[in-house]
């Protein structure tokens, strides 16, 4: 039987040395990391559901400072194949507003040093930046061929206007079995104060069983992860 590790240089990224440096320079925010201990809590979720599922197109709505990306985009290296479309317009707080963005930090505007930034972890090759809103990306989705989208992580802005429409306008490119990832599903402060609205939303899928399957992890800022179990149209009660 062939052995499966010589059909590629590095088969398994993950080791201490990456991990250090997703930990230092993609920086997660309420991902339930650990640096003592090189553990990089959910980003491992993100990672191995790359690796299971196998998908052909990831699609990132924001960022602070790439970590979900790099996750995600390290699983679909090992894999092989699939790319990974980030969309993020690089706002800032300072400059754009607290009501734009949470903890934005402009990471995102020379596109060489995005380049730079996602090659330090060997992705460049996989990761496409679209430095737009994600209201434009999604207009413009068809007309750029892009493929269906696998697997939609939602981490833009965190308003309940904002996390619905990122949520459907993905669901229209998405088919059954696909997985959605919400993170920041446990900032109850930003909830309250209509800061965010991930919770809210997160409650509106909880009454569609039969189109949605979803599993919350309120741990650090929490993150959730919703399969497709009915694709088509769909109009939320809300």
């Amino acid at each position: 039987m062939p052995d499966p590790a010589a059909a590629y240089e590095s088969p398994f990224s993950l080791d201490p040395g990456l991990l250090s440096e997703i930990l230092r320079h993609a920086k997660p925010l309420g991902h339930h990391e650990e640096a003592s201990t090189l553990n990089i809590g959910f980003g491992f979720l993100y990672y191995a559901l790359a690796r299971a599922l196998r998908p052909r197109h990831v699609v990132v709505v924001g960022s602070g400072y790439g970590f979900s990306v790099v996750c995600l985009a390290l699983g679909l290296k090992d894999n092989g194949a699939g790319k990974l479309s980030f969309v993020d317009p690089s706002y800032s707080v300072l400059r754009n507003g607290p009501l734009n963005t949470i903890g934005g930090t402009s990471q995102w505007d020379d596109p060489e040093r995005v380049r730079a930034h996602f090659g330090r972890f060997g992705v460049a090759g996989i990761v496409t930046h679209f430095k737009m809103t994600s209201a434009d990306f999604f207009a413009g989705y068809a007309a750029r061929e892009l493929p269906d989208i696998d697997i939609a992580f939602i981490d833009g802005n965190h308003s309940y206007e904002d996390v619905r429409h990122d949520f459907l306008a993905s669901l229209a490119f998405m088919r059954r079995n696909a997985c959605f990832l919400l993170h920041d599903t446990n900032i109850y402060v930003r909830e309250f104060l209509g800061h965010a609205g991930v919770k809210r939303w997160l409650k509106v899928l909880e009454r569609e069983a039969g189109r949605f399957q979803m599993v919350d992890f309120p741990l650090s800022s929490g993150v959730a992860l919703v399969r497709v179990v009915d694709e088509g149209p769909w109009q939320p009660a809300d």
